[in-house]
């Protein structure tokens, strides 16, 4: 079906770095984020060096939910066997409003909210990240960071003292309250928390399940997993944020959930306490010469719906391909433009859904006929429950694919069965011909495989590229009637040949650099 094999492949062979360096990509933080961007810049062949200043891996399951979107791109790298069987939850909502996020709002293959505990996902991650080849040091500290020419250093507080590495680019993954951010002067404009939840993870309590529940004063949310433990959530109406050096004390959460439901907590046991407000902020760019932000360090915000950590891993797999062009001096300055360009304009719509839920979950009496108004709409109206559904699941996902009016361009590659041309007993998805973490230059015509002007015009990236030809096992599904299409390593579609596009040469130009020998890497 396609040039090479299907699976995902082993990283390019070690380079020499460049004269002076010690990688490629340094990257801080090795959250999610920091390890997905990892992973993918490993795949795309740039040495990467990952610094965190926690000495083990994380042991709270903070966010719990990998949406539909990310679920596609987990898929399209083979990392889905390795979580499992999560459970999966179509019920979601919007606001404490109830959503559905089921097949019928969310199309694709895995609709609904995806129970995933944020342990399990780095630790999926990390695997991912090391056995490509990725060096993750522990227990080192950023203290500062530098840029100069072609270059950027940072240093490190590292368990035998002080690190000093150099890289062609760094990345700030590190979170909130981001070190890179501050050291390489990102404006980071919004505004804080206005008000807060205290949340708490409890064994040795019988209490009722809440699902938002508004009280006379204040929201009270409980969930009892499996386990036995209860996840009580907590906000009493017109409360600020408290002053906090630290996470809050279990005495504060069984206080104001007393106060808003009555019931006593007091006596069971706290495994982890925490509080997170409404503060959303932004920066003003993701990129300021050789430094990048993803995920939390790029963005602050409420984690409504477990958009938070959804929101941070598309952000590394977006950037990833793209920066790894660029280390390796494959691709110019121009692609990582792009990576502002769309995940800016991602962060800002997410952003702007979850400060809207924060005021419609949050907000005392005053926000009720607001409640009632959306209430009414998600009921009667199935475009404003497919439109939200969108927002929340990440299916709303697009790139600027430049001109033309097939309906695929700039959205995901959706995920459809096909069947090898010349060997119909074989089938593969789309998401199978991804994982290579190349581009996808697909021939859906059913002629023979390697044949034609495609093979010709794409020779020149075949070291970034993937050729299959193939037939549509199934119709009726969105691939049905388009005959060839090119798609980025992140699955989004920028060219089908169609009336009014650019030609396929130009495309690859902008999206995969400058043209190197068949096979072999583009020039330095």
């Amino acid at each position: 079906m396609a040039d090479g094999a299907t699976g995902a492949r082993p990283a390019p062979a070690p380079r020499a770095h460049p004269p002076g360096t010690d990688a490629d990509v340094l990257v801080v933080g090795a959250g999610p984020a920091g390890l997905m961007l990892a992973a993918e810049l490993r795949l795309g062949g740039a040495r990467v060096v990952v610094l965190e200043q926690r000495e083990a891996p994380m042991a709270e399951s903070r966010a719990s939910t990998l949406h539909a979107r990310t679920m596609e791109v987990l898929d399209s790298r083979g990392l889905l066997a390795e979580l499992g069987t999560p459970p999966r939850e179509e019920r979601g909502h919007f606001g404490g409003l109830p959503l559905d996020l089921g097949g019928s709002t969310v199309p694709g293959p895995f609709p609904g909210q995806w129970k995933v505990p944020q342990t399990r996902t780095e630790e999926v991650l990390d695997r991912r990240a090391r056995s490509l080849g990725a060096d993750i040091r522990r227990g080192h500290r950023l203290t500062a960071l530098s840029s100069e020419g072609n270059t950027v250093t940072l240093e490190a507080a590292g368990p035998t003292g002080t690190v000093r590495l150099r890289a062609r680019y760094a990345v700030g993954c590190d979170g909130e309250e981001s070190t890179v951010r501050r050291l390489a002067g990102f404006a980071f404009p919004g505004h804080d928390a206005e008000r807060e939840l205290l949340r708490a993870d409890v064994a040795d309590i019988d209490i009722p399940d809440r699902r938002f529940q508004r009280l006379e004063k204040g929201l009270a949310i409980a969930a009892r997993r499996a386990d036995g433990v209860t996840r009580v959530m907590v906000h009493e109406f017109g409360s600020p944020p408290g002053a906090r050096s630290g996470e809050p004390d279990f005495s504060e959460v069984t206080a104001a959930w007393k106060r808003v439901t009555g019931e006593d907590i007091s006596s069971g046991t706290p495994l982890w306490l925490n509080s997170f407000g409404d503060a959303n902020r932004q920066a003003a760019d993701y990129r300021l010469g050789r430094v990048l932000l993803a995920g939390d360090a790029a963005h602050r915000q409420m984690p409504s719906g477990g958009q938070a950590l959804n929101l941070g891993l598309q952000d590394a797999f977006n950037l990833g391909w793209k920066l790894a062009l660029c280390a390796r001096g494959s691709a110019g300055e121009a692609l990582l433009d792009t990576y502002h360009a769309e995940r800016h304009a991602a962060g800002r719509r997410t952003l702007a859904n979850i400060h809207a839920q924060a005021t419609l979950l949050l907000g005392g009496h005053e926000v009720e006929g607001m409640r009632a108004v959306l209430a009414e709409l998600l009921t009667e109206e199935p475009g404003v429950a497919r439109r939200l559904a969108a927002m929340v699941s990440g299916q709303d996902a697009c790139c600027e694919a430049g001109p033309g009016t097939h309906p695929l361009l700039g959205r995901p590659l959706p995920h459809t069965a096909l069947k090898a041309a010349g060997h119909r007993d074989r089938e593969a998805t789309t998401a199978e011909l991804l994982r290579q973490g190349r581009g996808l230059l697909l021939d859906l015509t059913g002629g023979t495989e390697g044949n034609g002007p495609l093979r010709e015009t794409a020779g020149p990236w075949r070291d970034r590229l993937t050729l299959a030809s193939a037939l549509v096992s199934r119709p009726g599904t969105p691939l049905e009637g388009t005959t060839r299409l090119l798609a980025r390593p992140d699955g989004h579609v920028v060219w089908t040949g169609s009336a009014g596009e650019r030609p396929l040469e130009a495309v690859l130009r902008q999206w995969f650099g400058s043209p190197g020998a068949p096979g072999e890497p583009a020039s330095r």
